[in-house]
């Protein structure tokens, strides 16, 4: 008789491993144990004839909520044991685990919300072992129920039951940990933005009638609230827009189902997959033209951000809607984190909504949902956290010391590492929000101890200007740790090659809005060369005067008037309309470009200005904004014959062709070109430095013109252009980087 004792490393604690290992077990008739380990590793121990087909079985046939990262399967001697048993987690740790994720309710159970009995039908919270959420409400490991939000709701006997008998609990209920039902599970009830609370027979229903007359009412989700409103209608997207002094920036709409996209954006097979995946993130997905949702809800852009219901909650609100969609946005101010808490609700949102759809189930951490778009046909992050966070990112180098990233400043994630793994916070957002910066400070010292780190190093921006820097060095203070500084186009580059598995020197090209560079200036247009910790910047986009800073960056009229005067030697007048200042700021930056202080080669400011001249975009209301609308207007654009060398001659060639050209083509060829200058420069770096590994990162990195034409350019000559899949571009995969620079230091 075999015995084997098997230790599981993966996503395997909170998806229901342990019960499927049981049923497994009795299924093929051995005898043993299962537990947690405290670190999140599981361990099995199994004995009798059937042990080689249990092992055989574990490897192929799983739940696709669980993910082996390692099995490790060591033969030993059996024990005598008589039964196959679920044993209480051990509080120790041998090798660290996966966290699991929060995951979109799934198909059975949104059945029995829909068609079950009397426990379960309508239930807003019904979830089970491959489902429902885990991240958001853990307040330490292991996943058992008592670490988490669900110890305050004791089981009912039917519940009980389900939980500790595989025959009636089934692979789905049995042992699962956020186990409920609507006699023993969290309550729901509407209220008054004042704080009282509405009587009504259904609350989910009330709401979305609120919602259908144009009411805005905030609904408690898995990690946050959100602000739902009525899409189609022009008068309340305006007002919410009014509430929250969120002029422009894209609101993401919640589609019932696939058939309710379908009239709302294009979808394919990729799109649909992605939609009704476990993990649920909005995806940005070109317009339908006769589509039903207001213009207001996405100004100026051709992509509209949908996602799917990934709650029974979510599933019901708009089942009971009108146009079975709507807005449904972060609960925040315009800056600020996403409320988690009713009080934050009432104090925050006051001016903004009118009701609030909340319920007693604590959140734990902020979790806000993931964004993806595609660019070159291939999903690609702008947003990763709910559904993908905090599951570890396995890289090429393993490192000497845990370690932990503090990202950069916009659009931040941080993140902690060990061994080979990477594990980024979900998404934090911008650090000039005190609250954010605080969360930032919270959720890396939760991963610390939950992963029980010690020794570490820290990492961050060479920007000491960077909130994230500062909140660095008080660490280094208050552990005595070591720290690293890492330019910022280097961990970008970085971020590419851990995410690519590159662990060879490579060349990047690194673009975005900006980076504090090692000479002071504003960096975002850089071809580098890569060998792990050190870098050379080989090509960049010629510098071009920054006026006023950091200012043109918020701005862009600035940077089109820096465009003009370096291409064309003349500023036309008609630019004063684009200064929110007029003739008398139009004079300051004229002042200030006979004597520039800070120059910038970002492509990001590069795109600012070519949307100003093109009348494409004249202010920037949100991270992007011009860049963004230019890509839009491109949409059906062909390429322009131009002989441009560097981007401040391809800027003079679009602009003498104002008026004789279409608009999109020139947004088309302008973008176009910018990545064919980069891609031709990358082959030239990489020819001369003997390598053929070249990858793209940063915020304009997601650019489907940009990254197609760079593309193009580098398969021209024989290469292939790495792009991210696993994090984000842009400043959210930072730490990536960061944490890939830490293990490359010899």
């Amino acid at each position: 008789m075999k015995a084997y004792r098997i230790y599981a490393v993966g996503i395997v604690q909170g998806v229901g491993f342990r019960p499927y290992v049981k049923l497994l077990a009795d299924r093929v008739d051995v005898r043993g144990y299962v537990r947690n380990l405290g670190g999140g590793e599981v361990e099995i121990f199994v004995e009798g004839e059937g042990a080689d087909v249990f092992v055989e079985a574990l490897r192929r046939e799983r739940p696709r909520a669980i993910v082996l990262e390692e099995l490790l399967v060591e033969e030993t001697q059996p024990r005598g044991y008589k039964t196959f048993e679920i044993l209480k987690s051990e509080e120790r740790s041998s090798a660290p685990s996966n966290i699991p994720p929060d995951l979109a309710i799934c198909d059975d159970c949104l059945a029995e919300v829909l068609h079950g009995d009397e426990r379960r039908r309508f239930y807003p919270f019904n979830s089970c072992s491959f489902c429902g959420p885990r991240f958001a409400v853990m307040h330490k490991l292991p996943y058992d129920r008592e670490n988490t939000s669900w110890s305050k709701y004791p089981m009912c006997d039917k519940c009980r039951e389900e939980y500790s008998n595989p025959r009636i609990g089934g692979v789905r209920r049995f042992f699962y940990q956020g186990i409920s039902c609507r006699h023993d599970g969290p309550k729901i009830r509407l209220l008054r933005i004042d704080g009282r609370e509405i009587a009504v027979e259904d609350p989910i229903v009330e709401a979305a009638r609120l919602i259908d007359m144009g009411h805005i009412v905030a609904v408690k989700g898995v990690g946050g609230y959100h602000i739902f409103a009525d899409a189609q209608r022009d008068d309340v997207v305006a007002e919410l827009r009014r509430r929250k002094k969120r002029p422009n920036q894209p609101f993401a709409v919640m589609a019932l189902d696939l058939d309710v996209a379908k009239a709302l954006v294009e979808l394919d097979e990729k799109a649909a997959e992605l939609l009704t995946s476990p993990q649920r993130p909005i995806v940005l997905l070109p317009k339908r033209e006769d589509s039903p949702v207001s213009p207001l809800v996405s100004p100026g852009l051709d992509k509209e951000g949908v996602f799917l219901p990934y709650t029974a909650l979510q599933y019901l609100l708009l089942s009971h809607t009108r146009g079975k969609f709507a807005i449904a946005t972060s609960g925040n101010v315009h800056g600020g984190p996403m409320c988690t808490e009713l009080s934050c609700v009432f104090s925050r949102l006051g001016k903004v909504v009118d009701y609030v759809l909340d319920h007693d189930l604590e959140i734990v951490h902020r979790v806000d949902d993931s964004v993806v778009r595609f660019t070159r046909g291939a999903p690609v992050f702008l947003r990763r956290s709910r559904g993908y966070a905090p599951a570890w990112i396995r890289i090429p180098r393993r490192l000497k010391k845990p370690a932990v990233a503090f990202g950069a400043d916009l659009q931040t994630a941080g993140g902690v590492a060990f061994e080979d793994k990477a594990v980024l916070t979900q998404y934090i957002g911008d650090l000039d929000s005190f609250d954010a910066l605080q969360d930032l400070d919270r959720e890396l010292r939760w991963f610390i101890e939950a992963y029980k780190l010690k020794d570490f190093v820290l990492i961050c921006d060479l920007n000491p200007a960077y909130n994230s820097t500062k909140l660095c060095r008080s660490w280094e203070e208050e552990f005595g740790a070591e720290i690293y500084t890492v330019q910022h186009h280097h961990a970008h580059a970085l971020s590419a090659a851990a995410d690519a598995g590159l662990n060879e020197p490579f060349v990047a090209i690194a673009i975005d809005g900006v980076g504090y560079g090692t000479d002071g200036m504003a960096w975002g247009g850089e071809v580098l060369f890569v060998e792990g910790a050190r870098f050379v910047r080989e090509r960049h986009l010629t510098y071009v005067p920054m006026p006023g800073g950091d200012f043109a960056a918020l701005r862009p009229g600035r940077m089109a008037v820096a465009y003009f005067h370096v291409a064309l030697g003349e500023i036309p007048e008609g630019l004063a309309e684009a200064l929110p200042g007029g003739v008398a700021e139009l004079a300051i930056v004229e002042r200030e470009l006979k004597n520039p202080r800070i120059y910038t080669s970002s492509a990001g400011r590069f795109l600012d200005a070519v949307a100003v001249a093109l009348g494409i975009a004249q202010e920037r209301t949100y991270e992007g904004e011009p860049a963004i609308r230019l890509e839009a207007a491109a949409r059906g654009g062909r390429l322009l014959s131009l002989d441009a060398e560097d981007q401040v001659e391809l800027f003079a060639e679009i602009v003498e062709r104002i008026g004789s050209a279409p608009v999109r083509n020139l947004a088309y060829t302008a973008q176009y070109k910018l990545g064919s200058i980069l891609g031709r420069w990358a082959c030239e770096v990489a020819e001369r430095r003997g390598t053929k590994a070249v990858a793209i990162s940063g915020g304009a990195a997601v650019n489907d013109i940009i990254v197609s034409a760079a593309t193009e350019e580098v398969e021209g000559c024989g290469l292939v252009l790495k792009q991210q899949r696993r994090a984000p571009p842009g400043d959210g995969g930072i730490a990536l980087g960061q944490i890939y620079y830490a293990a490359s230091m010899e």
